[in-house]
């Protein structure tokens, strides 16, 4: 069984910088981690690769140092990984990406199982997946809770939706989205960390995915931010202060600043 993982370098949450002029986001020179919602997809492709057999490979579209993230996918168990990156596949959004990652897979030859995370904490879409099963014609899960295997090349999965969960039985190939409720994250190990060091990480660009000019980077995105702006928290607030001498007249001044707000039911003009 060979799974593929496209995984994600994202900024921290806290380092998050937009372009005003193109409306991308800034990624060279902040700090980078491995997308959090991908370390699921991350490890269920590794236990199911432990129950079953097969071949793990992360995938991630990319600058140069987005192979770190590839390297801590191999340190926690991943068997291969592949690095996509071109100048001219910048300012690609969810379309022009998933395209593009999905001409990865389909070079990478028979591919069982797609297991991606639920959504990127930087663009927040949940697209990409489903971009993913699109361009390749594969059914598709989201939202996947539970995933265990039957027999052969079929499955048992279990979906989260908003009333519950969906039990569904499918067969490979296909595409799935996972959410972090279906396992625990695995630390990687020192034997990883060592393998990691001294793997190859091969870049596929433009000539090796041969993609179509109109289907990537910016100019082959369809969506455009066309106006980014930064929300401005304006607070006005009432202070009450108690002092020794007469903290009921703080304690009474507070209470017809909540009734005034509905916050309170009246009590009237004595409040003992």
């Amino acid at each position: 069984m060979h799974i593929i993982v496209p995984i994600k370098q994202v900024p921290e949450s806290s380092n998050v910088k937009m372009d005003p002029e193109t409306g991308t986001m800034i990624r060279s020179g902040t700090i980078s981690v491995l997308n959090p919602l991908d370390l699921y997809a991350l490890e269920t492709a590794l236990r199911l690769k432990e129950q079953i057999g097969g071949t793990v490979t992360a995938l991630t579209m990319g600058p140069q140092n987005a192979k770190r993230i590839l390297a801590e996918a191999i340190a926690m168990g991943a068997d291969e990984a592949v690095h996509l990156s071109d100048r001219s596949f910048g300012g690609s959004d969810t379309y022009a990406t998933s395209y593009i990652l999905a001409l990865a897979i389909e070079k990478l030859g028979e591919v069982d199982l797609v297991l991606t995370g639920e959504r990127a904490t930087d663009g927040d879409t949940a697209q990409v997946g489903p971009g993913i099963a699109a361009w390749l014609d594969m059914p598709i899960i989201t939202y996947v809770s539970s995933l265990n295997h039957e027999k052969d090349s079929t499955f048992h999965a279990e979906r989260l939706v908003e009333e519950g969960y969906q039990q569904l039985r499918f067969s490979t190939p296909a595409v799935l989205s996972v959410v972090k409720e279906i396992a625990e994250v695995r630390l990687p190990t020192l034997r990883g960390k060592k393998r990691a060091m001294v793997s190859e990480i091969p870049t596929w660009g433009f000539d090796e995915l041969k993609p179509e000019v109109g289907f990537i980077g910016l100019k082959g995105s369809p969506t455009r931010v066309v106006k980014i702006e930064t929300p401005k928290v304006q607070r006005t607030c009432t202070v009450v202060k108690a002092n020794d001498d007469s903290p009921a007249e703080a304690v009474a001044e507070l209470i017809q600043y909540l009734e005034g707000k509905g916050l309170l039911p009246t009590l009237g003009e004595n409040h003992a």
